[in-house]
């Protein structure tokens, strides 16, 4: 009897665990983002070493959020801005790329007036 219930605790476990798993899989697909804006108002440069990044949407849970342009300082000589984009169902972040060099735009100083 005591084989017993020390079987049905560890199958009642193991199927909680195998349960929980599969439930932090699931993927919720949102479509594409909307097109860009159109109208948007490029302030004057601030300095002569940065670079405009045109306005973005992003995900944001179950839909899109806009982020508006900005200038920001490239990380390194050279670097250029390689903007997030949507293919095939899913959401690619941009980057500052320059060769062997990719640094993403969490790490980059930005410049709002």
């Amino acid at each position: 009897m005591r084989n017993l219930i020390k079987a049905s605790t560890l199958l009642i476990v193991m199927f909680l665990a195998g349960a929980s798993t599969a439930s932090a899989q699931v993927t919720v697909r949102i479509g594409p983002p909307p097109p860009p804006r159109v109208v948007y108002v490029q302030p004057a440069r601030p300095a002569g070493h940065v670079v405009w990044v045109n306005g973005y949407w992003y995900p944001v849970g179950h839909h899109y959020r806009w982020h508006n342009g900005y200038w920001a300082r490239p990380p390194y000589a050279g670097a250029t801005w390689v903007g997030p984009r949507h293919v095939g169902g899913r959401y690619y972040a941009g980057y500052w790329n320059g060769g062997h060099r990719v640094v993403h735009s969490r790490n980059v100083r930005y410049y709002r007036r």
